[in-house]
């Protein structure tokens, strides 16, 4: 057996990954048409696997690759106990971004995790029901949220564009993956002092449970070698 390595499978995320590689002498090319999701590395014992930067965290935590390029936000958020499923490789120094919570800018006087909690309280108390957080990222925004003692909120699940949830009522704050701020600022939102949940980036990970034989050991030791990685 290969060592099975998934890679995002389309945009900049993917051309990025086989860019890094190819800086440490590491050639990943597709093999077939853009809809055929086929790839290979040059000269190395690897199973190139294209998948949706989504599905990598499930992959990896499930053992069915060995290693996997994805962001860290998706790994924490997708993998409970992460750290017990799969182990940080390398960070690879792009795809950064940041999960964040921002809350309307007239709201003059919420800046802090603090003033939150205190709308919070006063909102549930006005209208009878919790103020509403959208978010993709129900983990990490919960666990965040919890330790900073913010109460009386509800997470409401962001299937589309989350910085629009607030302009049309389906929401009064949101947690969500932000690079330069810009989207929020059009949607009059504003990132709270102490509102950064997490800085993700492209990050290659090793699932712990995937099954390492001889081979795939040898294999690896030789591949990280390659990397710059032993």
């Amino acid at each position: 057996m290969s060592i099975r390595l998934g890679v995002p499978s389309k945009g900049r995320l993917m051309d990025k990954t086989f860019a890094w590689f190819a800086e440490r002498g590491i050639e990943m090319r597709r093999t077939g048409s853009e809809r055929e999701y086929a790839a290979e590395v040059a000269g190395a014992d690897i199973d190139l696997r294209l998948l949706s930067a989504g599905e990598i965290p499930r992959e990896l935590a499930s053992g069915r690759i060995h290693l996997g390029v994805t962001g860290s936000d998706l790994v924490q958020e997708r993998i409970p106990a992460w750290e017990q499923a799969v182990e940080v490789v390398a960070e690879m120094g792009f795809g950064h971004a940041d999960l964040i919570v921002a809350v309307p800018t007239c709201w003059v006087d919420v800046s802090t995790l603090d003033d939150l909690d205190a709308v919070a309280a006063q909102f549930r108390q006005r209208h009878g029901y919790r103020l509403r957080i959208a978010t993709k990222y129900h983990r990490l925004v919960r666990d965040f949220l919890r330790e900073a003692g913010v109460a009386d909120y509800r997470l409401v699940d962001s299937q589309g564009a989350t910085e629009g949830t607030v302009a049309h009522g389906t929401a009064e704050a949101i947690a969500d993956i932000t690079s330069t701020g810009e989207t929020l600022r059009a949607n009059n939102l504003k990132i709270l002092e102490d509102g950064l949940i997490h800085r993700s980036e492209a990050t290659l990970f090793r699932a712990r449970g995937a099954e390492w034989k001889a081979h795939e050991r040898q294999a690896l030791s030789e591949f990280f070698s390659r990397l710059g990685l032993d």
